[in-house]
């Protein structure tokens, strides 16, 4: 079976620059739409851009449409999610329109279509060495850990998920997971866990014994 720790394989590469591109010319007017909205209810930057972990854990910025408001408490300090995530960002949130943006990371390089999702780079030195591995692969905007309960599972499930796409890889599987992905979408399965707006932060393993 092929694996993907030893580089990208350019039949994946070649499919990604192709779909993204095709993507970004056919989405041009629904991207339009939703600058404009963004623009509108949140001013600018229309764009919400966070440095990312990649493949090997080289950092690179992410972007996504914003779906949350700059509202702070009297500290200064920004008040939960829960409460930044306006109603126009809870639907680009469900319906994954936020997203979008994330197909210039993969025409860029930095990302793939299909790939463990890029998270925070505070996590890099919480993982365990078998999690680690995750960073073997470009990061995706989609991947297996999504369409097998995304945020309903736990961080741990998420983590044997994406190294088990790092060692099974094929172009196959990532057609497979494009399909399943839409359909997902469609359903709106998984965008939350239960009683939390986004995804609670991993802060490590109970079972860690060490750092990559």
């Amino acid at each position: 079976m092929p694996t993907l720790q030893r580089g990208v394989s350019p039949a994946k590469r070649l499919f990604d620059i192709v779909i993204s591109s095709i993507g970004l010319i056919i989405l041009s007017p629904v991207l339009l739409i939703i600058a404009a909205a963004v623009r509108i209810s949140l001013g600018s930057p229309i764009l919400f851009r966070q440095l990312r972990p990649g493949y090997r854990r080289k950092p690179f910025y992410v972007y996504k449409f914003r779906s949350m408001n700059d509202k702070v408490d009297i500290q200064g300090k920004p008040l939960p999610d829960a409460e930044r995530l306006t109603r126009l960002g809870r639907f680009l949130r469900a319906t994954s329109l936020d997203e979008l943006p994330e197909l210039l990371n993969v025409l860029k390089g930095n990302m793939s279509l299909v790939g463990p999702r890029p998270l925070l780079m505070q996590y890099l030195e919480r993982y365990t060495p078998e999690q680690a591995r995750r960073q073997d692969a470009l990061p995706g905007i989609t991947g297996w850990a999504q369409v097998n309960g995304r945020n309903t599972l736990t961080w741990e499930d998420k983590f044997r998920l994406d190294v088990w796409y790092v060692d099974h890889w094929s172009f196959g599987l990532d057609i497979k997971i494009l399909w399943l992905t839409l359909w997902k979408t469609l359903k709106r399965e998984g965008i939350n866990q239960p009683g939390q707006a986004t995804a609670e932060e991993f802060m490590g393993s109970p079972s860690d014994q060490g750092r990559p």
